[in-house]
C-alpha cells in the first residue's frame, strides 16, 4: 500500500473509532506495525493535522486537515437542526445557548446553497412542556466531567433523607423527565444514577480521578447496557 493511501486509511479510522486509540489498536485496523503507526502519527502531525496522545496513553484526532469544509448533503442538514434545536428545547440554558451559537456558526460557514437549505428545513422540533433541569447542579456536573473532578453532592432520597457522598461524575443525560448524574459513589463503591432535581448540594472538591473516567464510563455502559468492546463513548 501506497504512504499516502495509508496516511488516508490512518485518518479514516481514526475518525471513525471512539478516541483516545493505542498505536496497538490502530495498527490492528489498517494492517501495519505499531512501529508504522508512530512514524504515520509524526508525518500526519507534520502535514497539519491536529492529533493529541502519545505513546502508552493513545491518540486523539481533534482537527483534520483532509477534511472539507462544512460540506453536507441537505439531510445532513435537516439532521444537524434538528438535533440543536432539539438541544435549545431540552437542554439547561448554558447548553441551549451553545446550541443556538454552534447552528450560528455551522449555517456562516456553508456555501451559500446550503445556507439557503438550512433557512427553510422541511421539518422542526417543538416541546410542548419542557423538564426542569437544575441549570447551576448541571453545569457544575458538567464541568466536572470534562475536568474529571470529584465533587462532594448531598443527596435526597424519595423519602427527603440526605446523605453527603463523593463521587466521580461520569455522564449527564438528559431523559424525557429528569435529568440524571451517571457516577461512581464513593460511599456505596459501586455505579450510581442521581436525579438533578434531588441534589441538594454540589461542591467542585479539587480532587482529580483522571484518567480514570472513560475506563469508568466504558465499564458502567457495558454493565447497563451489555454492549461489548466497541461502546459509544
Amino acid at each position: 500500500m501506497a504512504r499516502s493511501d495509508r496516511l488516508f486509511r490512518l485518518l479514516h479510522v481514526m475518525r471513525t473509532l471512539r478516541p483516545p486509540l493505542t498505536a496497538a489498536r490502530l495498527a490492528e485496523e489498517t494492517g501495519v506495525s505499531p512501529r508504522s503507526i508512530y512514524r504515520d502519527i509524526d508525518a500526519l502531525r507534520a502535514a497539519g493535522a491536529r492529533i493529541e496522545g502519545e505513546a502508552g496513553y493513545g491518540y486523539t484526532l481533534t482537527e483534520d486537515w483532509a477534511l472539507p469544509p462544512q460540506n453536507f448533503d441537505r439531510m445532513e442538514i435537516e439532521a444537524l437542526s434538528m438535533g440543536l434545536r432539539e438541544v435549545m428545547q431540552s437542554g439547561d440554558p448554558e447548553l441551549a445557548k451553545a446550541a443556538e451559537a454552534a447552528q450560528t456558526k455551522l449555517i456562516a460557514r456553508m456555501p451559500e446553497r446550503q445556507q439557503r437549505e438550512a433557512m427553510a428545513l422541511a421539518q422542526h422540533i417543538w416541546r410542548r412542556e419542557r423538564r426542569e433541569v437544575p441549570a447551576e447542579e448541571v453545569s457544575l456536573c458538567r464541568r466536572a466531567c470534562w475536568d474529571e473532578e470529584a465533587l462532594d453532592i448531598g443527596y435526597a432520597d424519595a423519602e427527603g433523607r440526605v446523605t453527603e457522598r463523593r463521587v466521580y461524575p461520569l455522564l449527564v443525560e438528559f431523559q424525557d423527565r429528569f435529568v440524571l448524574l451517571h457516577a461512581w459513589c464513593c460511599l456505596r463503591q459501586d455505579f450510581r444514577q442521581f436525579r438533578m432535581e434531588r441534589i441538594r448540594s454540589v461542591t467542585r472538591t479539587g480532587e482529580s480521578y483522571r484518567p480514570r473516567r472513560v475506563p469508568l464510563l466504558r465499564d458502567y455502559l457495558r454493565q447497563r447496557l451489555g454492549f461489548g468492546a466497541e461502546l459509544p463513548i
